[in-house]
């Protein structure tokens, strides 16, 4: 759906499935940043809203469902609808704190409490995709979230 160096011409709205954001580390390995799953909203704002290269890649885990717009599209949708101009600066508010939050749960949480968060924020995930995706996301090895969920099932 987008590759990094391109430009996000895309806001997408999923409507089933799972889509995640993810980068290409300095060794070539892909690190992902976030998972989108249904009812998510997903784009690179900056590439979209200032027209520049994305830094990410987004694309899909499983069949996947989106609904999309343009920029243009949503601009006119805001002229003719000027409430959904304000459910847009809510949802990027809302956005800027989740991504606030995730950085911080990176840097001061133990890989064990980033499990437990991943399980209460995304419950049916863990059952619908890799587990490399998991770990990534979660920054362990494979081995060690297996380690992990062996400890932490119910």
């Amino acid at each position: 759906m987008l590759q990094a160096g391109q430009i996000c011409r895309y806001i997408y709205f999923v409507n089933y499935g799972c889509l995640r954001t993810f980068y290409l580390n300095e060794s070539g390995v892909e690190q992902n940043v976030l998972l989108h799953p249904e009812n998510w909203w997903v784009s690179d704002l900056a590439s979209f809203s200032g027209k520049r290269k994305s830094k990410y890649n987004i694309g899909a885990l499983e069949k996947t469902e989106v609904i999309f717009f343009s920029h243009e599209q949503l601009e006119q949708l805001f002229t003719e609808i000027p409430k959904l101009e304000s459910f847009f600066r809510i949802l990027y508010q809302n956005a800027l704190v989740f991504y606030q939050n995730r950085l911080l749960t990176i840097l001061t949480q133990s890989a064990e409490e980033r499990f437990r968060i991943f399980r209460k924020l995304y419950p049916h995930l863990e059952q619908r995709i890799p587990q490399k995706h998991i770990a990534s996301l979660l920054g362990m090895t494979p081995v060690f979230l297996s380690m992990l969920r062996k400890r932490h099932l119910p």
